[in-house]
């Protein structure tokens, strides 16, 4: 090993694709890239076939293979191997878990005797057969992320997952939460939401449950006439989450929007501007614009899956019992929207100590020192 230490970050999405784990690399690349002796490069895949095979994004260089199909997302894209192969890299560092791409680096890093890192970001997705396999995915994962030098997981409940369904040691497992960006954005919790909206960021699918929020909307709007519901950003759940405000009556106090996923800027300003911020997933990890809006003072209500309910168990968001009950839902909405009404039982948003919030600095620079252990 020279004196650079080199990684290699596989994901299988990457920027202009971003969610939560594309935010978590994007993120972190350019502060390890930026702060420390450490070179980081991030392998991804290109289903559409039209993206560069190699760029520079925020500093960071970004290589891209072909995947198939094309339109599954349990594509398969064999120069992964490959690229590990011939890369010269000294560490692997998997982000993810969710499909083919992840084993196939580990597989290929195996052979290679390139030792490599596990983050597995767990999430849901929208066929609930698959949610439930995930069980028995974990346990034949086993043997590969058993291998790893680390399993670095973003919540604690997290962490005891892997322990009981793959058998990871404790002590091959780290727990690195997502950051929130702290800075200029940070100006914006000074403000006061003056408008009774709903905000609700996350890529729209099923199993992100957006459909509650929209099934709340006319319940909400008996409380506060003039309560509305933006929802940030895209997916295929799309079209029928218009279609179902539209049955509702609430079509006209339904938006939909997208932000650049560089521009955190943006995010915040979105964020800002809302009197409650919802997520109501059925399955979520340490979801970042949650985190944001924590970090920004805003008040937020979360179903109690997994890695939400933690966040409600440390007092950061109110946890609704049944997303599905959307009555309750639009209740608890109400209480921290201008004009509604709360009670004694309300919960308050609190008062962020952003100095005791996780930061994007800090999770690059436990990454970092977790890099120079694992070599």
């Amino acid at each position: 090993m020279g004196t650079t230490l080199r990684v290699l970050q596989v994901t299988a999405r990457f920027f202009p694709e971003m969610g939560g784990t594309e935010t978590h690399v994007y993120e972190t690349t350019q502060r390890i890239n930026r702060d420390s002796d450490i070179t980081v490069e991030v392998l991804t895949t290109d289903r559409t076939g039209k993206l560069p095979q190699r760029e520079v994004v925020a500093g960071t260089v970004v290589h891209r293979v072909a995947a198939w199909p094309r339109e599954r997302d349990y594509y398969l894209a064999p120069a992964v191997a490959a690229m590990i192969g011939r890369g010269g890299f000294d560490l692997v560092h998997c982000q993810g878990i969710h499909n083919l791409v992840p084993p196939l680096a580990m597989t290929a890093a195996t052979l290679r005797r390139v030792p490599y890192l596990v983050s597995p970001h767990t999430g849901g997705h929208s066929s609930q057969l698959r949610n439930r396999a995930r069980q028995a995915q974990w346990h034949l994962l086993g043997p590969l992320m058993r291998h790893a030098r680390r399993v670095i997981c973003v919540a604690e409940f997290e962490s005891q997952m892997f322990m009981e369904q793959a058998g990871v040691p404790a002590d091959r497992i780290s727990v690195v939460p997502n950051g929130v960006a702290i800075g200029p954005v940070g100006d914006n919790a000074a403000l006061v939401p003056t408008e009774p909206l709903v905000v609700c960021v996350g890529r729209l699918e099923k199993y992100k449950g957006q459909r509650h929020l929209v099934r709340a909307l006319p319940h909400l709007i008996r409380l506060v006439p003039d309560a509305r519901l933006m929802l940030v950003g895209r997916g295929p759940d799309e079209q029928e989450l218009r279609v179902l405000a539209r049955r509702l009556g609430v079509a006209d106090r339904v938006s939909f929007t997208s932000i650049p996923p560089a521009d955190r800027q943006a995010m915040s300003d979105c964020l800002a501007r809302a009197g409650v911020v919802a997520l109501l997933s059925d399955y979520e990890a340490h979801p970042v614009a949650v985190m944001e809006a924590v970090a920004l003072g805003r008040p937020v209500v979360v179903a109690p899956a997994a890695g939400l309910g933690e966040l409600a168990s440390q007092g950061l968001a109110q946890k609704i019992a049944d997303p599905t009950d959307a009555a309750a839902v639009a209740k608890a909405l109400s209480t921290y929207l201008p004009g509604g009404t709360r009670d004694s039982g309300s919960f308050t948003a609190p008062t962020p100590d952003l100095s005791a919030l996780p930061t994007w600095d800090g999770c690059a620079q436990a990454l970092a020192r977790i890099y120079r252990e694992s070599v």
